[in-house]
């Protein structure tokens, strides 16, 4: 865990040693950036429909996992959006990429469409005829390098990036609220309160939840958890540009853990660099926070 975090981290460090004079580089790596942002999406599509036996217990795996990622996300946008009341919309001069409302439903839309796309890819080869997760880091790396440098020379400090308080309460929120969501899910489901904690904790770091779900309450419940996270992150995907606007607590918060590595793209594309710490700090918390609480509540199956 604490190594998968190094990793992530590194790119953005070693990213924000390099200063560079020329605004042309810095326009051709923001776009680059952009192009690599739906590279990723289409190798999350392609992972998608390698997952093993996907088709079996189908619709246990649809009842939990649409119950849960909706009783979940619900009650986190429910309390993102309380946190962001009164706080004025982002304005271009606060870092926000400028787009109309139907730019940014065309985003979401364009966004989507690549997984799906990266679905019907995967659907056609062998499975793990590619090694999409290598990829997919190796990808994910040099996109952090990349926002790293774009970090460095937009002028933030390391004060800003690391003393963030609106992070914390992103984080707080995620946290309680995906709680509250998972509890409403279990009594529905007539899961134990443990199980349904340990199924809302991962905060949508999917690879780690179905291998420590899988391992301690079996393949199904493994793969609903491995399900639910990942319905996050494609959510997020889908809602951040949306969102970015009018309630950035949500667009930010939702990705959960994610904020620190897949959604982050997204959400410096959607909102602007003076985003990202604030992203960085929240994912960065939530990814600590996510092992060591699902192995509590799992503890105690």
């Amino acid at each position: 865990m604490f190594f998968d975090i190094l990793l992530i981290m590194l790119p953005l460090v070693l990213g924000y040693t390099i200063r560079l004079a020329s605004q042309t580089i810095l326009k051709r790596l923001q776009w680059l950036t952009s192009q690599m942002v739906y590279l990723i999406l289409a190798l999350m599509g392609i992972g998608l429909a390698f997952i093993d036996n996907l088709d079996q217990h189908i619709l246990q795996l649809v009842q939990t996992v649409a119950l849960f990622a909706g009783c979940i996300c619900g009650c986190n946008l429910l309390a993102l959006w309380w946190q962001d009341r009164g706080r004025p919309p982002l304005q271009e001069e606060d870092g926000l990429v400028a787009q109309s409302k139907w730019q940014m439903m065309a985003e979401s839309l364009r966004m989507a469409l690549v997984v799906v796309l990266g679905f019907g890819i995967g659907w056609l080869l062998e499975p793990n005829s590619i090694p999409v997760h290598t990829w997919s880091n190796w990808a994910l790396m040099l996109l952090l390098f990349f926002i790293g440098i774009q970090m460095r020379n937009s002028g933030m400090t390391l004060r800003q990036i690391l003393l963030n308080a609106w992070a914390l309460k992103i984080a707080a929120t995620l946290v309680i609220s995906s709680w509250i969501g998972g509890l409403i899910a279990g009594v529905v489901m007539g899961y134990p309160w443990y199980q349904s904690l340990a199924l809302s904790s991962a905060f949508g770091w999917y690879s780690l939840s179905g291998i420590l779900v899988g391992g301690e309450l079996g393949p199904i419940l493994g793969s609903a958890a491995f399900l639910n996270d990942l319905t996050r992150e494609l959510l997020a995907i889908v809602l951040i540009p949306l969102l970015m606007r009018r309630h950035p607590s949500a667009a930010i918060g939702l990705g959960g853990a994610t904020a620190l590595d897949f959604t982050l793209p997204i959400i410096q594309k959607s909102g602007g660099l003076m985003m990202v710490p604030i992203a960085v700090v929240s994912g960065f918390i939530l990814s600590l926070l996510g092992p060591l609480l699902m192995l509590g509540f799992l503890a105690l199956h």
